[in-house]
């Protein structure tokens, strides 16, 4: 079955202001929600191995190229595969990124906003949301050790869906659903930041957009919730927790899970 083929199924995600669906009230049953699952499986394996393969061409074109290249013993064949061992594993986490972003783009497996998914349902846009995050875990397993805090992660982070402004710094790669994050220029998110579009609670994901201004410092291990918004200039204090749905005044200083403070020298005590 694909995927054009399942949105006559899949409907529009419920409104996050209606009301679960009680367990068991899944639709198609039992049999549609087994074979649901089996297909995702199945769809984001053979996604995620094309990408994969997309990925490696490249850096294994030159591996081979350099050892037709090399004539002498083993021993030297050995010594290029090493030299080129490291910049080839630069070029496959780029491709990664770049082929993983795209496929996400092209499927449609995003997180939609504003929507409340019943986990019990096993709905197509949770399927399709769960798709996008073992795409997303898996570039950030691999590409995000690389690049994290570079100007490449931003890059990346633009291409899946992430509205961000210039100079822009993130040094975390615990963000996730990027396409319903919007980030204004010279904001800096600090180290182990966790932030996202979405939200588990009450057997349902919960997702809304997250919007923060320009030149905002998220300080390092914050957690930042679905729905908030951050207005210019605000400072958020290493290790706080922002509620979802809270709004951060422009210019304010936010300490722990506290209001927004106006004292911005107590914020620079706070780090």
């Amino acid at each position: 079955m694909s995927d054009m083929g399942q949105n006559t199924e899949r409907g529009v995600g419920r409104s996050a202001s209606e009301p679960l669906a009680a367990a068991g009230r899944a639709p198609g049953g039992g049999v549609a929600r087994v074979s649901r699952v089996a297909w995702t499986f199945v769809s984001v394996l053979a996604v995620e191995t094309l990408v994969v393969a997309l990925a490696l061409a490249l850096p294994g074109m030159i591996g081979v190229f350099a050892l037709e290249q090399t004539v002498g013993s083993p021993y030297e064949r050995a010594l290029v595969l090493a030299l080129i061992a490291v910049p080839a594993f630069l070029l496959f986490t780029l491709g990664l990124m770049v082929w993983s972003a795209l496929a996400t783009r092209a499927l449609g497996w995003r997180t939609p906003p504003n929507v409340s998914l019943p986990l019990a349902e096993l709905s197509w846009p949770l399927l399709d949301w769960a798709r996008g995050m073992v795409l997303q875990h898996f570039t950030r397993l691999f590409a995000g050790a690389v690049w994290r805090a570079s100007p490449v992660w931003t890059f990346y982070l633009r291409l899946n869906g992430a509205r961000i402004g210039r100079r822009v710094y993130v040094n975390t790669l615990s963000i996730v659903d990027h396409s319903l994050l919007s980030i204004g220029e010279g904001t800096v998110i600090g180290s182990d930041v966790h932030m996202g579009g979405h939200w588990v609670e009450r057997g349902a994901v919960h997702t809304a957009r997250t919007t923060i201004g320009r030149d905002v410092t998220i300080g390092n291990g914050s957690v930042v919730g679905i729905g908030v918004t951050i207005g210019d200039g605000a400072q958020v204090g290493a290790l706080c927790v922002v509620p979802k749905s809270t709004h951060i005044e422009a210019g304010a200083v936010y300490l722990g899970v506290a209001r927004p403070s106006g004292d911005r020298r107590g914020a620079a005590d706070s780090d």
